[in-house]
């Protein structure tokens, strides 16, 4: 992937507004080449993502930025690969922090204190364009997507990913409201999505669905393991429901597991007993 390049400025998905990605220099198992930060606009910039805490990172941010007007960081949610270089940034350059506060419960970057409360539906005017704020709730509570309005362009942070799926973190997160926000952007005019790790996709109906039926085999696999196990820990499940993957991957999809069968557990078609789940 040539235009894959760390720290390296790329303009993405030939846009008339211009979007700018700058990849993270934090590649690995669960961020893939890295975290996308997403510079976006001419004169009147905002930036989407600007990753963890990196030194090096927030310089390449900054250069690309150059001596234009920096108008808001917007945070998809508070994850230590997407926010802690937001507060940094929006302070030395007197930008607007726009995102939802982190939840008490999961591990996320407490230092990110937006401006103020944002809600799900609201327009922000960002001078030639505009971005529309769509809270989805799934992946964690505080999930916002940004919607660049004039090119129908959708930056997903970690609720859809191109070529894999995002982990679904309970408490906080949620496969219930998961499903209910793929629902949501399913039922958009959408062109593009800009994805917090991988590449655009620029198919953006297919990729839903895609998701939406992955997610529906998964859920129909947690209910044939139990048929056959009748009763089973979680440990035991994720072995059975996850056969398909890899072993050091086995821990974060034992949390989406959970999520499924917490999802299952609301529909009244599970119960847990002594920390053992059985259908009804």
């Amino acid at each position: 992937m040539a235009d894959f390049k760390v720290g390296e400025p790329v303009q993405v998905a030939g846009s008339k507004v211009p979007v700018i990605r700058i990849l993270g220099r934090n590649a690995g198992p669960m961020t893939g080449l890295g975290t996308n930060t997403y510079l976006v606009g001419s004169n009147q910039l905002i930036l989407i993502d600007p990753g963890p805490s990196d030194e090096i990172h927030i310089d390449s941010i900054l250069t690309a930025i150059g001596e234009r007007e920096l108008n808001k960081v917007l945070v998809t949610h508070t994850h230590g690969d997407h926010s802690p270089s937001a507060t940094p940034i929006a302070k030395k350059l007197s930008a607007e922090l726009v995102g939802i506060r982190p939840p008490a419960a999961g591990r996320h970057d407490r230092s990110f204190v937006p401006q103020r409360d944002y809600l799900d539906g609201e327009v922000l005017d960002c001078g030639d364009f505009t971005i529309e704020l769509i809270h989805t709730p799934g992946h964690v509570s505080n999930h916002f997507c940004y919607l660049l309005r004039e090119e129908k362009l959708l930056f997903t942070g970690d609720h859809i990913l191109q070529g894999t799926t995002s982990v679904i973190l309970p408490p906080d997160g949620n496969m219930s409201d998961y499903m209910t926000s793929l629902g949501e952007l399913r039922s958009r005019d959408l062109k593009f999505l800009a994805p917090g790790h991988g590449d655009i996709i620029s198919d953006p109906s297919q990729a839903i669905d895609d998701l939406i039926e992955h997610r529906t085999k998964r859920e129909r696999k947690v209910v044939s393991a139990l048929k056959t196990l009748v009763s089973s820990d979680l440990d035991k499940l994720t072995l059975k429901v996850y056969d398909d993957v890899a072993a050091h991957l086995l821990p974060w999809a034992k949390l989406t597991l959970e999520a499924h069968l917490i999802k299952l557990k609301k529909e009244s078609r599970v119960e847990e007993t002594n920390q053992e789940w059985k259908l009804l």
